[in-house]
C-alpha cells in the first residue's frame, strides 16, 4: 500500500503532526511520501525523509492562502495513494475538504489510529466524548484521513534525503481569487502548549480569573506551559488558545497538573495521553481521579 502524508511549510517552522504521521505511515510498510506546500527548504525536505518519504511532492507557493491550489493539485498526485493523512492544523482541514469534494471520498476525521485491513484503509476515531471508539474502513481510494494530534509518536528513521518532485500550480479560478488585507499574530509568552513538557491547567476550582496568575507561577517555576479548561474559555477568564479538551487542543505532555478541574470526558479527550498526571480537588468523587496517576483531595489555594 502507498501513503501520502500531507505536510505544511507555509509557516515558520514544519509541523509535528506531518512528523508523527510519517512515523505512522512508514509502520504500516509500503510506499510513503510527502505533499509539501510552501516556499520549501532543504531542512524541512531532510526532516520529512528522515521520518520516512522517500518522495517529497512539493507545491511551491508563496500565497497566503493556498488552500483552493493546493486542493487540486493533491487531487492529480493523490491518485497513485492508498491513503492521504493530514494533521489537524487550520490548513491540514482546509485541504482535506476541498480534497473530499474534488474526489467525492468521505473525511474519516479525529483518527486515533491507522490500520492497513485487508487492502483497505481501517481507520480508529473516538465517539461520544471519547467513551467509546469505533472503527471504519475506507470504502473509497485514496482514503481521505485527518488524525488527532499526538496519536502518534514521531520518530526518525534514518532515512536519507528524499526526492524532491516539483508539482505544478493548478488554475483554480475564482476558488483562488482571495486577496489577504491583514494579518494578525497572537501574542505568546513560554512554551507552545502542543509541544510542552510540563502544562499547568487550571479549572473552575480556582474560582476567579484573577487566580490563573497562580498557574503562571507554577508553570513559570517548572519551565512547562499554562492550559484550562472549557468552562474557564467560556467564561472569559483566559484566551481560547489555552483550552485543552475534545474542542480545544490535545496534548501529551511528560507531566500535567490539574488544579481545580473537575475532569469532565470533554477534557479527558485532550489530556488522558499525558505521562504523568497530577490532580487536585477538594471532591474525592471528582472523574478527574479517575486517570489520575496522583490524586490529591485538597484545597488548590
Amino acid at each position: 500500500m502507498a501513503y501520502l502524508v500531507f505536510a505544511d511549510g507555509t509557516g515558520d517552522s514544519l509541523p509535528s503532526s506531518a512528523l508523527e504521521l510519517l512515523t505512522k505511515a512508514r509502520g504500516l510498510g509500503g510506499d510513503v511520501a510527502a505533499f509539501y506546500v510552501g516556499a520549501g527548504s532543504d531542512g524541512d525536505f531532510a526532516a520529512l525523509g528522515a521520518h520516512g518519504a522517500t518522495t517529497v511532492h512539493h507545491l511551491a507557493t508563496d500565497s497566503a492562502l493556498p488552500s483552493a491550489e493546493a486542493a487540486a493539485a493533491l487531487a492529480e498526485v493523490a491518485a497513485g495513494f492508498d491513503a492521504v493523512l493530514f494533521g489537524m492544523g487550520y490548513l491540514d482541514r482546509d485541504v482535506a475538504g476541498r480534497l473530499s469534494a474534488r474526489l467525492g471520498s468521505p473525511v474519516l476525521a479525529n483518527a486515533v489510529d491507522v490500520a492497513a485491513d485487508g487492502g483497505s484503509v481501517a481507520v480508529t476515531n473516538e465517539i461520544l466524548g471519547g467513551t467509546q471508539r469505533v472503527i471504519t474502513r475506507a470504502a473509497s481510494t485514496p482514503a481521505i484521513v485527518i488524525a488527532r494530534p499526538k496519536a502518534f509518536p514521531a520518530e526518525p528513521s534514518g532515512g536519507g534525503a528524499p526526492q524532491v518532485v516539483a508539482v505544478g500550480s493548478p488554475d483554480v479560478g475564482h476558488a483562488g481569487a482571495v486577496t489577504v488585507v491583514e494579518r494578525h499574530v497572537e501574542q505568546s509568552e513560554g512554551p507552545d502548549l502542543e509541544e510542552a513538557e510540563v502544562i499547568v491547567s487550571g479549572g473552575r476550582g480556582l474560582g476567579d480569573a484573577s487566580k490563573f496568575t497562580m498557574m503562571e507561577e507554577l508553570a513559570g517555576l517548572l519551565k512547562g506551559a499554562v492550559g484550562a479548561t472549557r468552562a474557564v474559555v467560556d467564561a472569559g477568564w483566559v484566551p481560547y488558545a489555552m483550552q485543552v479538551g475534545q474542542t480545544g487542543k490535545t496534548v501529551k505532555p511528560a507531566v500535567y497538573i490539574a488544579c481545580g478541574i473537575s475532569g469532565s470526558v470533554q477534557h479527558r479527550a485532550g489530556m488522558t495521553e499525558s505521562g504523568k498526571i497530577i490532580a487536585i480537588n477538594t471532591d474525592p468523587d471528582a472523574p478527574i481521579f479517575k486517570v489520575a496517576h496522583y490524586g490529591i483531595v485538597g484545597d488548590l489555594h
